[in-house]
């Protein structure tokens, strides 16, 4: 391995255990406090609470890896552009390529790795973690009875207002759902003021006595005639005593795995072997079915119920209603034989919809479990290849922009992995597709930002956009080919220059081999230094009023320009976002997103029109006329406004910059 290689390694490797640390105790957390419910309060041993986490924690990977491969990409290659260090890679011939390749080799084999680990350690801690789950929420009932709530607890469903006393075994306003021994209904209602637990430490009975309150009882009677009574019993008592044998539920043994059907606790080859068996099942379930519809449309009892005799006899060709050949009471016969075959067929088609849709989303949800498996290594490689050279590009390190930057790439890649996988669940869409569609997503954004940076171009650049609209709309070119004196046009230096030399650039920008728009550059370079109008005056730079007021009128442009673009953009995501919501069957925010979309595009409206009575009032000002395909410009603008937001502002700049070359001097 040479130097630069294990110089990049090493560095990649210390900020990735970092992050990843980092992101895992969050998520670790953020698990904790999901469950919490399920843990606190029933006399866990510490050790089963670390057992949990550490089954539950390999199943936070397929989150946390992809997010700390980009985010950690994104910050030491922001940090090697911005401390110059790919400059001085370059200056020895070395790509931004060559750089990544020794990287690449690890986070393919990373990649690799991770297969094996979503094959094989994440269905061992689903398989434990669920089972730990379904456990530990049987554990000792009697000490989770929470206030306002209904609570579990053997035989009945208890709910209390108020529990007092040091253990909390004094209860006010008490109710109480008897559970039915056939297991269907609660028929037995007990209300009491007050109630109190009496139990021995390590007793499997557990006694409550209840005072003063109401005995309901409507439990349905064996006898039909006798259900049609509706009998209902009410009585009151003083004392009521209630046992509950809680043996069979402190009998639990924690380490019971009972559970092995889940489709998240199967590896590759018991997935392929489980999705066979479902396609097979389907496929049989099909047959029975259509056997099944086609046996229930009566065609045998039509034979036989229609006998030869009952047919009038027509020597010719017959081509009128069939039913017309048979007499009004065989008439009658067929189309209440009809009739009722369609009403049982539509009976069949309703009752098995239900249960044929249930198995296509168990069958769909093994395809998308065994795919997420094998795509979950290439979201890695290549979410590693959109952070590297997007860290190239943006030249920033640390933790601030490339941390929001990650997050926003994330969410998106998120995201659109869990709309998709909703949609396929149902069948809407391609389960093998789902699995890969945000991968597939990122894929293109990886080539394009990886071809830019070894390219060494900007993240964006739209002169393919405003080159075409130079030809085709009517304004001056201002590029060097289009006035071909020599003078250079390239004001990057400026910003080193000296104040006394940038008021004589203002002055006569041409004496020092600059174009007359240099002009404009200059005196916006001193008013980054906070100098004024007048201040620059003072300093015996000449300028009009005139062009005072081109300026104000520009900057009121540049703000209804900003905000025009901003809800723009704000509407077009939320009505992107209706469409999403609504295919996966989210109307109520869909609903939302598409008034909050509407809202936008209205505000958008209002900021668009004041932005274009602000571009009549400066060409008034400015003394240009107006040129005849100015109200196709602007609804034009109007519909795809963020490539006319582009031309607006360079339209602006440019004939701001013509003023300055006439006000100025």
């Amino acid at each position: 391995m040479k130097i630069l290689d294990k110089y990049i390694l090493t560095t990649y490797l210390k900020t990735f255990i970092s992050v990843f640390v980092i992101l895992m105790m969050i998520f670790v957390l953020q698990t904790i406090w999901l469950f919490i419910k399920e843990l606190a309060g029933k006399d866990l041993d510490v050790i089963v609470i670390f057992k949990f986490l550490m089954y539950y924690s390999p199943k936070l990977i397929p989150l946390v890896l992809p997010l700390t491969i980009l985010l950690t990409s994104i910050m030491v290659f922001g940090s090697f552009a911005e401390n110059y260090e790919f400059a001085a890679m370059k200056s020895t011939g070395i790509s931004l390529q060559r750089a990544m390749a020794g990287l690449s080799v690890f986070i393919v084999g990373l990649g690799i790795l991770t297969f094996f680990f979503a094959n094989n350690v994440i269905p061992w801690g689903e398989y434990n973690s669920y089972n730990l789950r379904k456990n530990i929420a049987k554990l000792k009932p009697a000490m989770v009875i929470a206030e306002g709530q209904f609570n579990d607890v053997g035989t009945i469903n208890i709910k209390v207002a108020k529990k007092t006393g040091e253990n909390g075994q004094f209860l006010h306003d008490v109710i109480i759902h008897r559970k039915a021994q056939t297991g269907l209904g609660n028929y037995t209602t007990i209300v009491a003021k007050e109630g109190e637990f009496i139990s021995k430490e390590n007793s499997d009975i557990l006694k409550l006595i209840l005072k003063d309150g109401y005995y309901y009882d409507d439990t349905p009677p064996k006898k039909v005639k006798e259900k049609r009574r509706r009998p209902f019993r009410k009585s009151a008592f003083d004392t009521y005593t209630i046992n509950t044998d809680l043996s069979q539920l402190n009998d639990v043994d924690l380490e019971d795995k009972n559970i092995t059907d889940k489709y998240n606790m199967l590896n590759v080859q018991d997935l392929g072997y489980t999705i066979d068996s479902l396609e097979q099942q389907r496929q049989k379930d099909y047959n029975t079915f259509s056997k099944k519809v086609y046996s229930r449309y009566g065609l045998n009892n039509l034979k036989t119920a229609v006998k030869k005799e009952d047919i009038k006899v027509i020597d010719t060709v017959f081509n009128g209603n069939l039913l017309n050949i048979f007499d009004s009471y065989k008439k009658l016969q067929i189309v209440e034989l009809a009739t009722n075959n369609i009403v049982s067929t539509q009976q069949i088609l309703t009752t098995n919809e239900k249960s044929m849709k249930a198995k296509s989303i168990w069958l769909n949800k093994h395809v998308i479990a065994l795919h997420e498996k094998l795509s979950l290594g290439f979201a890695c490689i290549i979410l590693f290849f959109v952070g590297a050279p997007l860290g190239a590009l943006i030249r920033k390190g640390g933790l601030g922009l490339p941390m929001i930057i990650a997050i926003l790439l994330f969410l998106t890649y998120h995201f659109i992995g869990i709309f998709a996988k909703n949609s396929a669940k149902d069948g809407s869409f391609s389960p093998i597709l789902a699995s890969w569609f945000s991968t597939l997503i990122m894929f293109p954004l990886g080539v394009f930002l990886t071809r830019r940076a070894t390219a060494d171009k900007g993240l964006f650049e739209f002169d393919h956009i405003l080159i075409p609209l130079k030809k085709l709309l009517p304004f001056k070119d201002t590029s060097r080919d289009a006035f071909p004196d020599g003078l250079s046009r390239d004001f990057s230096d400026f910003k080193r220059y000296k104040e006394d030399k940038l008021l004589a650039l203002i002055k006569d920008p041409t004496s020092h081999n600059y174009h007359e728009s240099g002009k404009i550059e200059a005196l916006h370079t001193l008013e980054e230094r906070n100098l004024s109008l007048e201040a620059i005056r003072l300093k015996g730079v000449n300028i009009d009023p005139k062009f005072e007021t081109s300026k104000h009128l520009v900057q009121v442009f540049n703000i209804h320009s900003k905000f025009a673009f901003i809800f723009n953009a704000i509407g077009i995501v939320l009505l992107v976002l209706y469409f999403v919501l609504n295919n996966n069957k989210m109307q109520d925010i869909a609903a939302i997103s598409l008034q909050l979309s509407i809202i936008s595009f209205v505000v958008f409206l209002i900021y668009y029109i004041a932005l274009q009575f602000n571009l009549k009032a400066f060409n008034t000002h400015i003394q240009q006329k107006n040129n005849s395909s100015s109200i196709v410009i602007t609804i034009l603008g109007f519909v795809i406004y963020p490539v006319a937001h582009v031309f607006f502002k360079h339209k602006v700049k440019t004939d701001l910059s013509r003023n300055a070359i006439q006000h100025l001097n």
